[in-house]
């Protein structure tokens, strides 16, 4: 076992245990051109979302995921796959569903959300569990009190407020991946129509994301937690 699955799979095996998680945390990692996909990542058969796949690695798939494999160009514009195309730019898709007045109130959610700027080739999702790389974000699908660790966790060190980023599309997308990317720190979403509708996320769930480079940090913290404040908590 190489040395980087061994330190996720006890990273992720203490997440679990301590947060008390009902599901694997999900490492995701974008391929940039020239990159390789993992060889513990395979392909699906058919295609799927950003969003269906992390719900499939949570439950413990691996999974290779390029761009032909991708079924929704909101997310797949969202990781910097492909370019946003023009009814979404424009408003025109999001406005269609009816959460928007107006497709100029779809289209300036559009204009306001964060990608990242290096293009993607595709993606590796996996449970960090099996990750035998090094990811990008990892995510966190469960009910608020195991997420709200993550406000603590954020605050430890130098204190203050937390603010979050999120919308009523795009959730696991860009909530959960493209800005823990860009901005090296950890963004909750309560969750979004597409994911809502097209995986299994329960009515009372939401998710997290987490730079991959504040695990090790968390993990620590959580060590620290869980004989002290945690154990005060009403956990139910």
């Amino acid at each position: 076992m190489s040395q980087i699955l061994t330190a996720n799979a006890e990273y992720a095996e203490k997440m679990k245990t301590l947060l008390r998680l009902r599901y694997e945390p999900v490492a995701v990692k974008l391929i940039k051109e020239g990159g390789s996909y993992p060889a513990s990542c395979k392909e699906p058969d058919g295609q799927m979302s950003h969003c269906q796949a992390v719900f499939k690695a949570k439950m413990g798939e691996c999974l290779a995921m390029p761009m032909a494999k991708q079924s929704c160009h909101v997310g797949a514009s969202a990781l910097n796959m492909i370019d946003t195309p023009g009814k979404i730019v424009s408003g025109e898709f999001h406005a269609c569903i009816g959460m928007h007045d107006s497709p100029a109130a779809a289209a300036e959610m559009i204009a306001e959300r964060m990608i990242p700027k290096d293009r993607a080739i595709g993606e590796a999702v996996c449970p960090l569990s099996k990750a035998d790389f090094e990811p990008d974000v990892v995510i966190v699908i469960d009910i608020p009190e195991r997420i709200y660790w993550v406000s603590p966790l954020t605050t430890a060190e130098k204190g203050g407020r937390v603010q979050y980023s999120t919308s009523p599309f795009q959730c696991v997308c860009e909530d959960l991946t493209s800005i823990p990317l860009i901005t090296a720190k950890p963004n909750i979403s309560l969750g979004c129509f597409g994911c809502r509708r097209k995986t299994d996320m329960k009515a009372e769930e939401m998710g997290c994301g987490v730079p991959y480079a504040l695990v090790p940090e968390i993990v620590k913290h959580l060590e620290k937690y869980s004989t002290g404040v945690m154990a005060k908590a009403k956990r139910d």
